[in-house]
């Protein structure tokens, strides 16, 4: 029956993919990297450049490095290509999503995956709400950034951008889309929902057992405490514009949202409901880090313009990033609650399968 199913998933992979073919020149993949003000861009682009295999640190990929990149196809409406900013999970880099990142170049998209400053592999140090206040500023710079470059400027229409974000990337991807998080929203969550949704309330907590018995206290605090009698610092929004404006992104220029395991719970349901653009999620029905009804739940209950692109109900939170070593695997599951580990069931069919889905959301609404 599993053989079964695989095949099944392998042939509606490929019919995916086929239909997403007529978009794509090459099968090769260019990759190279570009500075915005310290923060470090990686493009991953269609070339005519043959691949060779590129090991960084653990990581192995198949890239053409610093190859030209290849223009569009004469046909394309804007005779440009469409670009897709990837926004990574928290203490991330380009190279866990690099198999999204190429599928998407393969299919005819520019990629670019910024380096989100204070919350990456190497500087970790404002990861969670400190770093969700600044990311979506990460991706406009991003966007300007190939704007600027001399070999993609004149190949890639910057007008309409796609967006994708994993885990806090979906962070990212909702304040572009004009959603409002606040710290109130967090707190008393994580009041009356810490022990059940733990992987979030305590994310990163693992091998810290003082600081979790400090963050339990200041939760318990607030649990039952009346909305008008919380700090005014807790009510401020974050994000996208208020109900003042007229569109509520913070850029315009992002055309389309796809998320991958977001963190949703943040989220002003008012703000969610004000999105206009189109928003896909992917969800892993055994992510025990972001707990679905929590977060990817939350946001398909309140948004109007939401759809689901890809729902596996036992697909785990990390399943998503490939390629990703066994032993930087093992590495973050430590510093989770729990649920760090990659489940198993989430295999190299059902990621294409996602993928190929990933792409035909920004087919449609791109191109």
């Amino acid at each position: 029956m599993t053989n079964l199913k695989t095949l099944t998933r392998l042939a509606c992979t490929f019919s995916l993919l086929a239909a997403s073919a007529s978009h794509a020149q090459n099968n090769a993949v260019g990759m190279r990297q570009i500075q915005s003000n310290g923060m470090p861009i990686t493009l991953v682009y269609p070339t005519s450049a043959a691949a060779q295999t590129v090991t960084y640190g653990a990581f192995t990929v198949q890239i053409a490095s610093n190859a030209a990149p290849l223009p569009a196809a004469s046909t394309a409406a804007s005779g440009k290509r469409a670009l897709i900013v990837l926004s990574h999970g928290s203490a991330g880099s380009a190279l866990p999503d690099h198999t999204l990142a190429a599928t998407l170049a393969r299919a005819g998209f520019v990629v670019a995956q910024p380096e989100h400053r204070g919350d990456n592999w190497q500087d970790f140090s404002k990861a969670g709400p400190e770093s969700w206040k600044t990311r979506p500023q990460d991706v406009s710079e991003t966007i300007d950034a190939v704007a600027r470059d001399p070999e993609l400027a004149p190949l890639v229409d910057t007008r309409r951008v796609g967006v994708h974000g994993m885990s806090a990337g979906g962070v990212t991807g909702l304040v572009l889309a004009g959603a409002q998080w606040r710290m109130l929203n967090l707190v008393q969550h994580c009041a009356q929902n810490l022990d059940e949704d733990i992987g979030f309330c305590l994310n990163g907590l693992g091998q810290l057992p003082e600081l979790q018995t400090q963050r339990r206290r200041q939760f318990e605090m607030a649990r039952g405490a009346p909305e008008p009698y919380m700090p005014a610092n807790l009510k401020v929004a974050f994000g996208g514009q208020g109900v003042e404006a007229s569109d509520p992104r913070p850029d315009p220029r992002i055309a389309a949202v796809s998320l991958a395991v977001p963190v949703g719970v943040i989220f002003t349901p008012e703000s969610l409901a004000r999105m206009r653009i189109p928003v896909g999620l992917n969800i892993a029905g055994n992510d025990l880090v972001l707990l679905p009804r929590f977060h990817s739940q939350h946001v398909l209950q309140h948004c109007k313009t939401c759809t689901t692109l890809s729902d596996h109900p036992k697909a785990g939170h990390f399943d998503w990033l490939s390629p990703w070593p066994a032993s930087i695997a093992q590495t973050v599951a430590a510093t989770q609650m729990r649920g760090g580990l990659p489940s198993g069931a989430f295999g190299t069919a059902e990621r294409e399968h996602s993928n190929a889905k990933i792409v035909l959301f920004f087919v449609k609404h791109l191109k």
